[in-house]
């Protein structure tokens, strides 16, 4: 199942709503926030303009809101939320104590959206994300599906540098048994029922792009264009883009220890016979005095001490994807917030500390 973002039928035109039709789902854009204070004002109005857009075809509830999530940001990202939902009631604000990543602030976002909708999209405050994929996604729910991915139609606007090291990652991800969408980012649709699942996820070692699909359910995909950051600078410098894989590879398959622990058998065979070949040296008398015992015992400990290595790694790498239960992320403040989602005397969702709400 897929849509296109970029044709005219899908842009500024609004489907007939059927009679008798169910009740409108309600929708929650969820925006993860750092030092976004230059791009903000220009993204929030193009986001509020969509969600207007959506609701005025009958595609949403007028009840939809957006989410925004500051990342423990160091300039006045939080004051712009802030001072938006004080002027409209369809904006809400999340502030995190200090900076999550953007992982953790994006799952903040989601189990803060399960408690007061049936549907949320995720995307980036820098406004290459196209909003107007958004109906193709609600259009995919309306038609069955329980996650919508964004994907990228191309990566031309990206340099080439980033376009091989994506590329070789994403290839790299499939060798390694990690399932992952190709050319997505973290621009979804998720129903309900999927945040619901998500949340019983606790792992702290966060990788959504690898995480959601481990999480079954009907699936589809919207394409869309990717424009260039609206203003600011991106955050996702090299080393971030490298900490970002790891993570992904860490957190979704333990096939790297897999391949140490192959390794280092088959190294420990291999020694087997360059001891041999190291005691024929030693008979023609080709060799140092000592050199042959020398080589012998350093290869047979080296090789058993990288499988031994590789074998304890294995449940090395199984307790930590299990037992990490730290919390991801405190909200230390919230704006514009339903009293319900606040209120109905629901625990907080795992991995997470509340904080005060007005």
């Amino acid at each position: 199942m897929e849509a296109n973002a970029g044709s005219d039928a899908m842009v500024g035109e609004c489907p007939q709503a059927p009679q008798n039709a169910p009740r409108l789902p309600v929708l929650v854009i969820v925006v993860p926030c750092y030092n976004e204070e230059a791009v903000l004002p220009r993204t929030l109005p193009l986001l509020l303009d969509e969600l207007e857009r959506l609701v005025a075809c009958g595609s949403v509830s007028p009840g939809s809101r957006l989410l925004f999530v500051d990342d423990g940001s160091d300039d006045s990202t939080w004051r712009i939320i802030d001072e938006a939902a004080a002027r409209d009631e369809r904006i809400m604000g999340v502030s995190l104590s200090r900076n999550c990543g953007f992982q953790n602030a994006l799952m903040a976002g989601l189990l803060e959206a399960r408690r007061c909708c049936d549907i949320c999209i995720s995307i980036d405050a820098d406004g290459q994300d196209d909003e107007r994929a958004m109906e193709g996604m609600v259009e995919a729910y309306a038609q069955g599906a329980q996650v919508v991915y964004g994907v990228r139609s191309s990566r031309a606007s990206d340099g080439v540098f980033k376009r091989a090291t994506a590329q070789g990652f994403y290839r790299f991800m499939a060798a390694m048994g990690a399932k992952t969408v190709y050319n997505h980012a973290d621009y979804r649709l998720l129903s309900h029922r999927v945040l619901d699942e998500l949340a019983s996820y606790t792992e702290a070692n966060l990788y959504l792009r690898g995480l959601i699909p481990l999480l079954g359910f009907s699936s589809a995909t919207v394409s869309y264009e990717r424009r260039p950051r609206l203003a600011g600078k991106s955050h996702y410098s090299v080393p971030a883009m490298a900490t970002l894989a790891l993570d992904g590879i860490t957190s979704l398959t333990v096939k790297p220890i897999h391949l140490i622990a192959v390794a280092g058998g088959i190294l420990s065979i291999a020694s087997v016979f360059f001891i041999i070949w190291a005691i024929v040296v030693s008979c023609m008398g080709h060799a140092v005095p000592g050199w042959a015992s020398l080589v012998c015992i350093i290869s047979l400990i080296g090789g058993l001490q990288l499988f031994a290595l590789g074998l304890i790694g294995e449940y090395v790498g199984r307790i930590y994807l299990e037992v990490k239960h730290r919390p991801r992320y405190i909200v230390e403040r919230r704006v514009g917030v339903p009293p319900r989602a606040v209120q109905e005397g629901r625990p907080a969702d795992e991995g997470e500390s509340t904080g005060a709400t007005r």
